[in-house]
Formats: structure tokens, sequence, C-alpha cells
């Protein structure tokens, strides 16, 4: 196996693993330490692995702290069965950071790992400092259980094109496409000691995750109150997948919430903007 070195980029940062309750979890950590600031655990998508995560968003990030990002149970190259309800996820990522001996983090959730950032912020509201939401929606949302068909279709294919990629995570536009495009090139960039890629079971179980976490029950959204980190929700104006008003509706129910919406941007628009949303989250956080 080729050793990637970490001062080259995130692209390149080594693949690690860890044991966590018996099961090999594999990750990433690059970065500077900081004396003031908390490593940041980044929380990643539907059927997303560690490639998924642009460099150029972590590059931003990983200017002035540590970032850690990771495959949780049975995804990518960890090992062991993918749970298929985010409260398992939210506790498996827990396992995580406890075996790293961090007794504080910052989260970054995108998408399901924002279901699960906003799991971890209450079962265990001590260990979060501080908390982003991207592209995510609170347990209970409205018109968040069942996809439309288009959405479904191009998320949970046997196999996913860079067509249904770019269709599924940008709008469509001609700015948004080339972005999507650039995108792409980034992540594969890095040819060695690539992560592997997700599995059909994993698939299966994050999706029934998801939908568990969709049904509609509105007094499910009351849980938010007990979120008091500080927290900033993020995403594109035309999310077909999360629905953008969902990240109004997060903002509007953890209480003093920051929102921050992309224009002419999707589901993706963290890597339709990677700089400019690393810059605001580094701002977020502090320096």
């Amino acid at each position: 196996m080729t050793t990637l070195t970490q001062n080259a980029g995130a692209a390149y940062a080594a693949n690690r693993t860890i044991d966590v309750a018996g099961d090999t979890f594999t990750y990433r950590r690059f970065g500077t330490s900081s004396a003031t600031l908390p490593p940041l655990v980044l929380l990643q998508h539907f059927r997303g692995n560690l490639d998924y995560w642009d460099p150029a968003l972590l590059d931003v990030l990983a200017a002035d702290r540590e970032v850690v990002t990771v495959d949780l149970r049975g995804v990518g190259g960890s090992t062991g069965t993918t749970p298929d309800t985010v409260s398992e996820m939210a506790r498996d990522a827990l396992r995580f950071i406890d075996a790293l001996g961090l007794a504080a983090v910052d989260l970054l959730g995108f998408s399901l790992g924002g279901h699960i950032a906003q799991e971890i912020a209450l079962v265990r509201p001590r260990l979060p400092r501080r908390l982003v939401l991207a592209g995510t929606a609170p347990q209970g949302a409205p018109d968040l259980h069942r996809w439309s068909d288009d959405v479904y279709s191009y998320a949970c294919g046997d196999v996913t094109t860079a067509d249904d990629f770019l269709a599924l995570f940008f709008t469509g536009s001609e700015e948004s496409t080339r972005r999507g495009w650039e995108y792409l090139a980034r992540t594969q960039a890095r040819t060695a000691d690539r992560d592997a890629e997700t599995t059909l079971a994993c698939r299966d179980a994050q999706y029934q995750a998801l939908m568990t976490w969709g049904i509609p029950e509105s007094a499910k959204l009351e849980r938010l109150s007990a979120i008091t980190q500080p927290t900033l929700v993020a995403n594109g104006d035309n999310d077909t997948m999360m629905s953008t008003k969902n990240s109004y509706l997060l903002a509007e129910k953890i209480r003093g919430a920051q929102i921050r919406i992309y224009p002419d941007a999707g589901h993706g628009f963290l890597d339709q903007y990677p700089v400019e949303f690393g810059h605001h989250i580094r701002h977020f956080l502090g320096r």
C-alpha cells in the first residue's frame, strides 16, 4: 500500500484505521493541531465515503486546525454492518470520537451526516462545541419522507453515474454544472489509497435510516430546542433532496442559529462553493 503524506493537502491525507467496538473504522486526520480550537469532525452524506469530501473545502478548513473525516460502520473502508437508524449511526460516531480520545469537537454534518450531528448534539450535549449543519433537515420535517421519483432514481441506482450525481447535487444551470464537473475532477485527483466505494447493502441501510428520520411528525421538531450549541445552517437555494425550506426550519427551531443560503446551488452547494463555504465555516467556528 502506498503511503500518502499529510503535508501535501487534504486530497492526499493518509488513510488510518482504529478499532471501534470490534470493527475497524477507516478515517483521515490532517491539518495543524490547535491549542484553542478542537478538531473538526466531518460526517458524510448518503452513500458517500472519504473521497467524496471536496479537497478544496478541506484545505480551507484545515488551515488552522485538525480535521477528521471518517467512514462509519459498514461505510467505505470500514468493516461491520451499516446501521439502519440515525440514532445507531450517531452512537457509532460517538464511539469513534471516544476511541480517538477527543473530549471536545466541532461537528460538520452534511445531509445524512447532518442528521447524525443533530442526534449527537442531543444525546451527548457537552461534546460538540459548535455545529455546522449542511444540506440537512430536522427529524419529522415536512416533505422529507418520500423523495421525488427523479431524486430517488439519481440517488439510489445500483450505479451512480457522473450525470446522475450532477443532476442530484447541482441545479442544472450552466454555471452550476461547470462547477460540478470541477468538483468531480478534484475528487479524482487522488489516485493512490483511494477509499472503498460504498456497497449496495450500505445504501439500503442508509436509505432506511433516511426514510425513518423523514416520517412527518411535528412533535419531533421540538427536540431541536435542546440544542444550545452555536449552530450554522447552510444550503443551496434549490436543494431538491432535503428541501431548502427545511434548512430554514432548522434555523428557526435551533435557538440563535445562523443561516446561509448559496445562490443557484442545490444539495451540493458546498462542492459548488467550497472555498467560500470553507471561509464562512472558519469565521463561524473561530480562527
